[in-house]
């Protein structure tokens, strides 16, 4: 039977499982909840394990902690981001299971810092154009755009590069081919930053060993060092702190995919209502369907 409190806190100690996910999720107004859910149900019913109002770490260790010592005993494994609230609920809660921080909030991490470089040369960009047409205004004459060899000018193709960046280059178009030739060209920290990426997400899809895994993360900081990127030297310094949950990833091959998909299914079923009035009135229609 379910154990609740209004709308502080709901926890079903029945549906706890031996692999786990834990994150937050904004359910009104930007009010966020920390989310439980079990992975082998999967996103359906039984899923839910608690949800609590807020993040604060000693808050919710003290809901979850309501649940059966015995119980909490036998989760082997629980997924998670890299924030230390996270990992605290997780080892205070759960203290047998391996934590794994999942790989999509690293890689994310790697995608913001080659994205703010991009952005820097665009502003960068944005401002020479800008400086360019006041010239030409003072001389009364139209300023006309220098245009690049595929019809973008610098300022459009510092742009238009945004989402290219984020995928493999098999999966690129014809047409973000030739963009990011041109890119990368006159951009060439750009290119180093873009092969950072890839490669990070290359050691995770190519590895099943963690040893190998170890090895070439290893040979990926160096060459992140080499880069003298500032953001990434950033990156490097958090994936240091989460370094063994980072690697716990390849033994199963376990991401936060499974409460992605749940925190998804809450905001469609949000939307689906027009947002939430009743805080209470909506987690009892969401504990209908997932707990």
């Amino acid at each position: 039977m379910p154990r609740k409190h209004a709308h502080q806190w709901i926890i079903y100690p029945e549906n706890i499982g031996s692999h786990l996910s834990i994150d937050e999720v904004a359910l009104s107004q930007g009010e966020l909840y920390t989310i439980v859910t079990n992975k082998k149900a999967k996103g359906k019913k039984g899923a839910l394990v608690a949800i609590i109002a807020g993040t604060k770490a000693e808050e919710v260790i003290e809901h979850i902690c309501k649940i059966d010592y015995k119980k909490r005993q036998s989760v082997k494994e629980i997924t998670l981001d890299m924030a230390n609230s996270m990992k605290l609920i997780s080892k205070k809660c759960f203290p047998k299971a391996i934590q794994v921080t999942d790989r999509f909030h690293v890689q994310k991490l790697t995608l913001e810092a080659l994205q703010e470089i991009r952005i820097k040369h665009r502003w960068e960009a944005m401002d020479k154009e800008n400086q360019l047409i006041i010239q030409s205004k003072s001389e009364n004459k139209t300023h006309i755009p220098q245009l690049l060899s595929n019809g973008d000018s610098l300022k459009q193709l510092l742009a238009r590069s945004r989402y290219l960046l984020y995928k493999h280059s098999e999966k690129w178009t014809q047409n973000q081919k030739e963009r990011a030739q041109i890119l990368f060209e006159l951009y060439p920290d750009i290119k180093t930053a873009y092969n950072l990426t890839q490669q990070l997400r290359s050691i995770y899809n190519y590895n099943n060993n963690k040893q190998i895994a170890m090895t070439k993360l290893a040979h990926w900081y160096r060459k992140v060092e080499e880069s003298g990127f500032k953001n990434f030297n950033i990156v490097l310094n958090t994936i240091t702190f989460n370094y063994q949950s980072i690697l716990n990833y390849f033994d199963n091959r376990s991401t936060n995919a499974s409460a992605e998909s749940f925190n998804a299914k809450i905001k469609a079923f949000r939307s689906q209502f027009r947002g939430v009035r009743k805080i209470d009135f909506f987690l009892f229609r969401l504990t209908q369907l997932f707990a």
